[in-house]
């Protein structure tokens, strides 16, 4: 009997681990971008000032940039369901006490507990996903999950906006508790508990590395949020240079290191990482500037500025069906070049929408951001997972883990300093085209990251066809 039943848990694993998955990465994704629109709402709500609520964001970034690194060892360790399980069960009980907090400091807590859930929620999902699958499936697969984050992504800022005109801004926190039981009560039935041997515990690297995790990331919202203290910067710019002096040392000497820099030998995972980076410095600040500018400029409210922001995500869900033909028609290196550019065309025409601008134009910019931001997504994610084995699957996933989160830290602060930066008039530039200079440089950006993804071969990623 006992042997039915295993046999029937790895048969759902098999066709609905991928659904565990892409419920946790909606969940993290969703609570990445639902609270941009929500902060003001917060704020007078518990009396603060917009700009006094930053540690919100802060609290919760460099909480996930010190745990992130321990989510592939604990899984090994421990089981990739037993930790996914509680890594859920860490993140609804975080949202639960954001949702009953009752000032900054009690709010600041609770992030903190959110992040800690949320900084292996996804990272231990995927992780099973590639432990379970052949690589010739894991496109198909990878595919589904991106969706998911994706969805999360863009609904974020249109249910943070609906939800606080109408409800109150609790409710963006509590919406995940049901979301989550759901997520655990799948995972339980669901999840196979793969374990991997793993070394001693790696409590230096640790330390080294996510104390420069933290260190770059704090530069990034300082400079992101218009407070350029040029001692306190470059004295975190040396602190993170040499803590990553110390960790490289550490490596070297560890036989098995918290993060094993000897992965970026694989070619693909190296330019899957920097591909990614650099693209999510244009596009990672759009689902701040476009409520953003939504609102403040053309005087839209945040539930409208929200639900002009869905068109993406059903244009995101009308691709996928179509993305693996897509990427085995042209293959990786074509796709990723190509969605590339006119991800940053998309970009410079955002930059000359205005208020006069009629709706049906914008919206078909949306459908088009959606399709070219599901692509490269879904192609970035997986081509970066290529070439890993049962042995480099854990430390790569984590590597990717970190840099997406890493990235999308940067973008945030690389568009927010740029529109601070032209709105101050630094450059000599008009003030009122602010966001449409900010638009144009982040598609620069964007269009840059095209260069990277010519170092792949037109055979890379054969292995997921």
């Amino acid at each position: 009997m006992l042997n039915n039943k295993e046999e029937k848990k790895e048969q759902n694993a098999v066709y609905l681990l991928p659904l565990v998955t892409a419920i946790a990465m909606f969940m993290q994704s969703l609570d990445g971008t639902i609270l941009n629109t929500s902060l003001p709402s917060i704020a007078k709500n518990m009396g603060y000032s917009a700009t006094e609520m930053d540690s919100v964001i802060v609290t919760y970034t460099l909480t996930l940039a010190m745990f992130i690194p321990l989510s592939g060892w604990l899984a090994d360790k421990f089981g990739t369901r037993t930790m996914f399980m509680i890594a859920v069960f860490l993140f609804i009980m975080g949202s639960l006490f954001c949702a009953l907090s009752v000032d900054l400091n009690t709010l600041n807590m609770a992030r903190v507990l959110q992040a800690v859930g949320a900084s292996m929620m996804v990272p231990i999902a995927r992780l099973a996903i590639l432990y379970q699958y052949p690589k010739n499936e894991l496109l198909k697969t990878m595919n589904f999950i991106t969706l998911f984050g994706l969805l999360g992504m863009v609904a974020g800022p249109s249910l943070g906006g609906f939800l606080s005109d109408n409800f109150s801004w609790h409710w963006i926190f509590l919406i995940n508790i049901p979301i989550g039981l759901i997520g655990i009560s799948m995972a339980y039935r669901i999840m196979p508990n793969f374990k991997h041997a793993v070394g001693r515990f790696d409590f230096r690297g640790l330390v080294y590395f996510s104390l420069a995790l933290i260190s770059i990331t704090l530069v990034l919202e300082l400079i992101g949020n218009g407070r350029p203290h040029m001692i306190v910067i470059l004295s975190l710019l040396f602190l993170f240079g040499l803590l990553s002096l110390f960790y490289y040392i550490h490596y070297k000497k560890t036989e098995k290191p918290i993060i094993d820099l000897h992965l970026l030998n694989i070619r693909t995972l190296k330019i899957g990482l920097m591909g990614s980076l650099i693209t999510r410095l244009g596009i990672g600040g759009l689902p701040l500037l476009l409520p953003l500018m939504l609102q403040t400029s053309f005087g839209y409210s945040a539930s409208v500025s929200g639900l002009l922001l869905l068109p993406s995500a059903l244009s995101n869900v009308a691709v996928k069906p179509f993305m693996v033909n897509i990427i085995k028609f042209f293959g990786y290196r074509t796709v990723l070049i190509s969605n590339t550019i006119l991800l940053g065309i998309v970009l410079i025409v955002l930059g000359f929408v205005t208020k006069e601008t009629p709706i049906g134009y914008y919206i078909l910019l949306m459908i088009f951001y959606g399709i070219f931001t599901s692509i490269q997504m879904s192609a970035m994610n997986t081509i970066t997972l290529s070439d890993l084995d049962q042995d480099t699957a854990s430390g790569g996933n984590t590597m990717l883990v970190i840099m997406q989160q890493l990235s999308v830290s940067f973008g945030v602060s690389v568009a927010s300093l740029a529109l601070s930066l032209f709105q101050d008039g630094i450059f000599n530039v008009d003030a009122s085209k602010a966001f449409q200079y900010t638009f144009i440089a982040l598609a620069v950006f964007t269009i840059f990251s095209s260069f990277t993804f010519s170092k792949l071969s037109k055979t890379d990623g054969g292995g997921y066809m």
